[in-house]
């Protein structure tokens, strides 16, 4: 049975029969307060929902984004992932004025002629004009910053982004490595001090907050660890055959089986739950066996802390079509067995997906 499915599919009714309806900056919504979405990794099935067809790669292209402590929308262009788009273009459009100082124009203009690109030129613009997509398609000290620099003036950061985002390797392999890298010292104090209760990794810089295209969403994340039981190391075994002196436990250890599970908990404060959260399960999940197969633990458990959980009204009808829909089995996703030194180095050949079967695509608007 996919729980996964039929929790999700109850957390919308859950909002539609017992929201409140809100005028926000960005559209209408129906929503309630204070939610919860959990998971157990088990039998290697992933985390991604069949009632609806995910935009896997790009949930995937977005997440290595982040980790590459990257912060402009080109190396998303160029994978061919837009989530980031919206955000860039309304950027765009609020700084660029007529000389005037009038208000935009509802009309669309050609940039080359002083004046405004459509979505889908701007698009294209980042694509292929690197001084476009420095100027443009940064977004400021978002995600990818925080997680791998914190810290780093935000001023000296932006200016050497600016310049050296589209250098050689050479110029570029020191960004990110002024300020404080969150995930780096996640991984070494899992290895060094599993039991910690300080494991946790936070986009919430409250001095850059203004600097951002839009704050973060999902702010936070904690990981828990935990010993795994002779039983439990029993059952990672398998049928492999294993030589050792000794007890059971020695030959585990001598063929480096899992001594410890790992659980991770993300903290969101503000959740779309029709288009947000199935990718915010996906990209954490997948996260989560990347720093499992760093220290060498099993992934456990998923937690979503969800603050405003809402359906934008003009969400509904998608949202009620994909009630009707019966979940099919989980996938599973495998990790290439190439070694990194840093998560930063996974690609997307090395994230396969499996066994994916769903729903068709439910087309629904994403409020930016």
């Amino acid at each position: 049975m996919n729980k996964l499915d039929l929790d999700y599919q109850n957390l919308l009714k859950d909002i539609l029969e017992n929201g409140t309806t809100k005028e926000t900056r960005n559209g209408d919504t129906i929503s309630v307060f204070g939610r919860t979405i959990r998971y157990k990794f088990k039998d290697g099935k992933f985390p991604l929902l069949t009632t609806k067809k995910m935009y896997f790669k790009g949930i995937v292209t977005e997440l290595l984004w982040f980790l590459r402590g990257e912060t402009n929308i080109k190396y998303l262009v160029d994978n061919g992932c837009h989530i980031w788009d919206g955000d860039a273009y309304k950027n765009y459009l609020t700084k660029t004025k007529y000389p005037s100082g009038d208000t935009l124009p509802k009309v669309e203009f050609m940039y080359h002629d002083s004046s405004i690109l459509s979505q889908e030129e701007f698009v294209n613009r980042i694509k292929t004009d690197d001084e476009f997509a420095k100027k443009w398609g940064e977004l400021g000290p978002i995600y990818g910053k925080q997680w791998r620099n914190w810290g780093y003036d935000s001023d000296k950061w932006r200016e050497e982004y600016k310049n050296l985002r589209f250098g050689s390797k050479e110029e570029t392999e020191h960004l990110g490595k002024k300020g404080i890298d969150q995930i780096a010292n996640l991984i070494n104090d899992i290895k060094t001090n599993p039991d910690s209760r300080r494991l946790m990794v936070s986009a919430w810089n409250v001095g850059e907050l203004d600097q951002m295209v839009l704050p973060p969403c999902h702010y936070g994340f904690q990981v828990y660890t935990r010993e795994l039981s002779l039983k439990e190391r029993k059952k990672l075994v398998g049928n492999k055959t294993l030589f050792a002196l000794g007890s059971a436990e020695d030959s585990y250890n001598e063929a480096n089986i899992p001594t410890r599970a790992i659980s991770l908990m993300w903290s969101q404060r503000s959740c779309d739950l029709p288009l947000g959260i199935p990718a915010n399960i996906m990209s954490y999940a997948l996260l989560l066996m990347m720093i499992a197969k760093q220290v060498n633990m099993v992934p456990d458990e998923l937690i979503g802390n969800l603050g405003d959980c809402h359906i934008y009204l003009n969400q509904i009808d998608g949202v009620k079509e994909q009630l009707t829909r019966e979940p099919y089995e989980l996938p599973t996703v495998k990790l290439s067995g190439r070694i990194v030194n840093d998560l930063s180095e996974y690609t997307l050949n090395d994230i396969v997906l499996e066994n994916y079967q769903s729903h068709p695509t439910i087309k629904m608007p994403l409020s930016n």
